[in-house]
């Protein structure tokens, strides 16, 4: 197994359970760009979204801190995306935070779905399906607090952020967008 689908698939089970674990707590929110998206789908407040970002921002720093400490990461950090690819990452961070924040929207937030215990499945099966098919192109962060940790730790360099940030917080918004669209009853 390669590193990227390594990488991928214990993302995707570490969201999973943690989906499980937190979801009758805070709704399992753990990604900024995930929470912009209920923000615009008209399930959760403006400050509450804000609370959100901060302690997920938080809590990304202080795991990039405590991987960093505890292995040492030494060296320059990498840039993922080469120069000429910029584009081409945009498009897989958008691309991957939409399908994971429609997901998202659609077995945690929608009424049809009210109930269910299949969600965190779901939301861990798009996080492996996006890191297989399109992670290569960028590191498959698909979540700001995710991308800011991988920069603490030099994972991804910070001259890159605003490609994740771009990307991710983009993805999100037309994933609400699309969700409002095929639902318009569900408020």
């Amino acid at each position: 197994m390669g590193a990227a689908l390594g990488g991928g698939l214990g993302a995707a089970l570490s969201l999973m359970v943690m989906v499980y674990a937190g979801g009758h707590i805070s709704g399992a929110h753990y990604n900024p760009a995930v929470s912009f998206a209920v923000w615009i789908r008209g399930k959760s407040t403006l400050g509450d979204m804000l609370g959100y970002w901060m302690s997920q921002l938080a809590g990304g720093i202080l795991a990039a801190l405590v991987v960093a400490k505890i292995f040492e990461v030494e060296g320059a950090a990498i840039c993922v995306i080469p120069d000429d690819e910029t584009i081409r990452g945009i498009v897989a961070e958008a691309a991957g935070t939409f399908a994971l924040a429609y997901v998202v929207l659609n077995v945690a937030t929608a009424k049809g779905t009210a109930g269910n215990s299949f969600y965190g499945i779901a939301i861990g099966g798009t996080v492996l399906a996006m890191a297989t098919v399109i992670g290569k192109f960028s590191g498959g962060a698909y979540n700001p607090a995710v991308a800011v940790g991988l920069s603490i730790q030099k994972t991804f360099c910070w001259s890159q952020i605003w490609i994740y940030l771009l990307g991710a917080f983009a993805g999100a918004a037309v994933a609400a967008f699309v969700f409002k669209f095929n639902n318009p009853d569900d408020k």
